[in-house]
């Protein structure tokens, strides 16, 4: 049980602007052989989605901050993720599982006020189509 908790925990922090490894977790208690597969991807699908969803919500009320000196983002540099978000759309959710790019545009659909039902089904899609497929690869499916 700890092991999973220990997967869930470092895929919804991975899922954030902290750098975590949820891969490095999955594979490594993959390759133990003492745990379900479909239930280690489930978790650290559930998890990142989680997470996903934090920064989304984060997203949602960033706008207000964003004059503020101590905020993390230059203007012009939200301005251009906006930008690409409204030039690709919430389809740009289905590269949501990219390394650097994927966890910010979480962030920015929740700036530009995508629907959380959408938001969730395409992160959703991408995420666990990412662990499901690290998973074949780990046991040798693929």
């Amino acid at each position: 049980m700890t092991a999973y908790l220990s997967l869930f925990m470092v895929a919804l922090v991975a899922a954030t602007i902290f750098p975590a490894q949820s891969e490095a977790v999955l594979v490594g208690l993959i390759a133990t052989g003492d745990y379900s597969v479909w239930l280690l991807v489930l978790v650290a699908s559930v998890g990142n989605i989680l997470g996903s969803i934090l920064n989304w919500v984060l997203g949602r009320g960033i706008e207000q901050f964003r004059e503020r000196r101590w905020f993390p983002v230059k203007g012009q540099a939200l301005e251009r993720a906006q930008n690409w978000y409204r030039r690709y759309g919430k389809w740009s959710l289905l590269a949501s599982w990219l390394p650097v790019v994927g966890d910010p545009l979480t962030l920015v659909a929740g700036v530009m006020r995508e629907p959380l039902p959408i938001f969730v089904l395409l992160v959703a899609i991408a995420k666990t189509a990412r662990y499901a497929i690290l998973a074949a690869f780990t046991v040798g499916l693929v």
